[in-house]
Order: C-alpha cells, then sequence, then structure tokens
C-alpha cells in the first residue's frame, strides 16, 4: 500500500486550512470571471464587505466551465489564446441566470471549487475528529496509510484480529478505507479494505461500500447576496451524521463482509491466464483506462511474482499502485483490484484467454 504522510502532519495540515477556509453562496450575478495576462483566472465576487479576488484552482475552473456548460477543452483554449473572449463568454453567461446560486469554496484566499447549492458540506476535519478515535478503537488497529490531497482525504486502517489464508502462507488482514472529498470529488465513502501481509498490497472493495452523497437541501438565501457560512454552523449540521460513524465502520470490517471478499480472492486463485500475459494485461489496461507507462508497470509485477492467475493479476495491480507518484491514482489501482474480484465469468474469459 501506498504510503502518505504522518498521521501528525495530517492533523496539522487540517487544522491550519480550517483557519483559512471560506465558503460561501453566491448568486451568479455577483460573481465576475478576468483573466490575468499570464492566464491565470480571477473570480470577483461582490460580498457584503466589499469586492474581493481570488485565483481559481485548476478544479474550480472544470466545474465553472461545466457549470456555463463549456467544453473544458475549449476553456482551456481561451485561456491561453483568447482570454478576453473567455472572459466575455463566462460573464455572459454568470450575468444570463441571475436566479442562479453556487457554493464557492476557498482556501488560501483562491477558489478551490465551484459547487451546487445543494452541495452538503462533509469536511475533513470533522471526518477526522470522529472517524478517527473509533478506526483506532479496532481490535489492535494500525493506521496503515492516511493521505490529504488537492481532492480528497483518505484513512486507511488494519486490524489484525480478522485474517485469513489465501493460500498457505499467504494472510490478508481485514481494513477500512475511509474517502472523502470536500470539493466534489465523490461521495465519503467508507470500504472494506484487505491487506496483504506478504508484499503489503491493499485491495479496496469498492463493491462493497458505504456512501454517502454531498446532497442536502438548498443552502441559499432568498435574497440576493453573499451567504458566508461560519464553521460553528456548518458543524452543527454535520453533527448527527458523524455520530453514526460507528456503525458505519463497524460494518465495513466485520467478518462477514471480510469473509465475502476473501472467497473471490481464493476463487481468482482457480482462473488460470492461459492466454498471452501481454495481451491480458492490455485488456485490462483497455478496460480500465491505463497510460502506457501503468500497463508496462502491472505486466512487470505480473511477471516478476509468476503467479498466471486471476489472482496473480490481482496482486500484481495492486502490487504496482505502491509504484504511482500520484496518491489519488495509486487508490485508483487498489480500488481497481476489488473490481476485478467482481468480474463476471465472461469478462475473465476476456483477460485470461486474450492472444
Amino acid at each position: 500500500m501506498k504510503n502518505g504522510r504522518s498521521l501528525v502532519n495530517l492533523a496539522t495540515e487540517l487544522e491550519r486550512q480550517l483557519t483559512t477556509k471560506k465558503d460561501m453562496i453566491v448568486p451568479a450575478s455577483l460573481m465576475h470571471h478576468q483573466t490575468r495576462d499570464d492566464g491565470s483566472c480571477v473570480l470577483v465576487i461582490h460580498e457584503s464587505g466589499g469586492v474581493q479576488s481570488y485565483d481559481v484552482a485548476e478544479l474550480a475552473r472544470r466545474q465553472l466551465a461545466e457549470k456555463l456548460k463549456i467544453p473544458y477543452a475549449y476553456f482551456e483554449r481561451m485561456r491561453t489564446d483568447q482570454p478576453a473572449l473567455l472572459d466575455r463568454n463566462v460573464n455572459t453567461w454568470l450575468q444570463s441566470d441571475s436566479a442562479d446560486r453556487r457554493l464557492i469554496r476557498t482556501l488560501d484566499g483562491r477558489v478551490r471549487a465551484v459547487l451546487s447549492d445543494r452541495y452538503r458540506r462533509l469536511d475533513n476535519v470533522d471526518l477526522a475528529e470522529h472517524v478517527l478515535p473509533i478506526l483506532q478503537r479496532l481490535p489492535n488497529s494500525r493506521i496503515e496509510s492516511v493521505d490529504l490531497t488537492e481532492t480528497r482525504m483518505y484513512l486507511k486502517v488494519v486490524t489484525p484480529r480478522i485474517s485469513a489464508e489465501i493460500a498457505p502462507g499467504d494472510v490478508v488482514q481485514a481494513g477500512v478505507a475511509v474517502i472523502n472529498s470536500e470539493v466534489g470529488y465523490g461521495s465519503l465513502s467508507v470500504q472494506p479494505l484487505v491487506f496483504r501481509l506478504l508484499c503489503k498490497n491493499g485491495l479496496i472493495a469498492s463493491d462493497h461500500a458505504l456512501r454517502k452523497p454531498h446532497v442536502g437541501r438548498s443552502l441559499a438565501s432568498s435574497d440576493e447576496s453573499v451567504v458566508v457560512f461560519k464553521d460553528d454552523t456548518l458543524r452543527a449540521d454535520d453533527q448527527a451524521f458523524f455520530l453514526k460513524a460507528r456503525d458505519v465502520v463497524e460494518a465495513a470490517v466485520s467478518e462477514v463482509t471480510f469473509q465475502l471478499v476473501v472467497q473471490r480472492l481464493q476463487k481468482a486463485r482457480e482462473i488460470r491466464l492461459t492466454g498471452d500475459p501481454v495481451k491480458s494485461v492490455q485488456v485490462l489496461a483497455n478496460r480500465y483506462a491505463m497510460n502506457d507507462g501503468e500497463r508496462a508497470g502491472v505486466l512487470r509485477h505480473l511477471i516478476a511474482q509468476g503467479d498466471l492467475s486471476g489472482y496473480g493479476l490481482i496482486n500484481a495491480v495492486t502490487g504496482y499502485s505502491q509504484e504511482v507518484e500520484d496518491y489519488d491514482r495509486a487508490t485508483e489501482f487498489e480500488a481497481m483490484g476489488g473490481k476485478l474480484i467482481e468480474l463476471s465469468p465472461r469478462d475473465w474469459k476476456d483477460i485470461a484467454e486474450a492472444v
């Protein structure tokens, strides 16, 4: 499993972000877009205390383009080649729908997300405050990996209390992965995690996940003004949900859930890769949108371990995840291993017999 940051570092960064982030519900008519000479974007917001300008992060640019139904590739072409045209387009569409309101999330003085006013805040600092003590109370639990990226927070914990052998000497342990996005990159999810001791691989069984969408009631007021949400108000709104976290975590690391995943892993050992291993990995790469470097990495792991079975291919995928530089993408490879155990016999046949 890919290592992230230390728990102390995570806590320090969460506390720092708490002091510098701000959320606002902003009518479209009170937003104005500007592109600087260097190509960076600025969102000017007319707040009650005056006009404030915020740099716009790449993710927020994507969300703004989507909201205005401007293809992102065209948005970026205008930004680099015709900035005045981009500003004219964006501002025209912003002013055309005065009733539209957006949740604007800022951090360190820049817009990090442009979201619906129905987006329900489930913030990382609150999640960590409520869920980490629960995770640490799991019997003999150990925090295997945590990280905080531009789009998500990850908490991955393993408990040796629940374990099984896939094959003699090949022991796996139960765990849980808690993943959250404050910026619209997916639901808050609690997913079963299987940790393989032999090579420290992690597999996320996403088909057994419990998810909480970031959708709720509209946060907008009826008047034409910017609404700034205070942290105490937002925390109170989320308190009821976080109180349910214990039951969700316990379900994710239950013996029943773990054994379901173990049985699928054991069944994957019976699948023989009878075709060309290079072609098998290519089929896999096409299915899960791997680039050439990723495909080559998975193939290298498959050949190095010498296990030409479905189980060997799963371990090649999750093993390669430890080499992936980007933590978000590395976690996608761990979840890819979980998707493989859920494949139908027909899908496995396409992979195993590829020539």
